[in-house]
């Protein structure tokens, strides 16, 4: 099912915790690496799928989802920072591991791929990022994206 509505990510993302990001760096100025730190702190089990990479930050990464898969199980959860066009073999290889769910990242957009994900019966995200959806329902965004804490461009003073 492709979910579009809030209320439908907010309720998949409350009942996920095993995630397998296809695609994490360990790069520090990359989109991937921030989500993957962000979602390992916010109670998520996110492993990296990266052949590139033997471990970030001191987690195992796996070569491809089927070795994920053989050792930790189906992920609740397949967060794909991929080009386009690898978005449907993401989405075969997603299906093989027992995947529940595909999440496509911002620009992360392939008809082929969602409807290869949706006929499996994966819950389907598209064009989204998980770690700005999940600070949005936690209550550390807004609608429109900015922190919801106050905001000032005045220094605090020293103790």
């Amino acid at each position: 099912m492709i979910l579009t509505t809030p209320e439908q990510r907010r309720d998949l993302l409350a009942r996920s915790h095993n995630v397998a990001m296809v695609g994490a760096s360990a790069k520090p100025l990359r989109p991937s690496y921030f989500v993957f730190r962000y979602l390992s702190t916010h109670g998520f089990h996110v492993r990296p799928v990266n052949p590139a990479y033997t471990e970030i930050e001191g987690i195992k990464s796996y070569p491809t989802l089927a070795a994920y898969a053989a050792e930790n199980g189906p992920p609740d959860i397949v967060d794909v920072f991929r080009k386009p066009a690898d978005a449907p073999q993401m989405a075969r290889d997603a299906v093989a591991a027992g995947a529940k769910a595909i999440w496509f990242q911002y620009g992360v957009i392939n008809e082929e791929a969602i409807r290869i994900a949706d006929a499996a019966g994966l819950d389907v995200v598209v064009d989204r990022c998980m770690k700005v959806e999940h600070a949005r329902f936690a209550g550390g965004l807004t609608i429109s994206g900015m922190n919801s804490g106050v905001l000032t461009s005045k220094r605090r003073a020293l103790p």
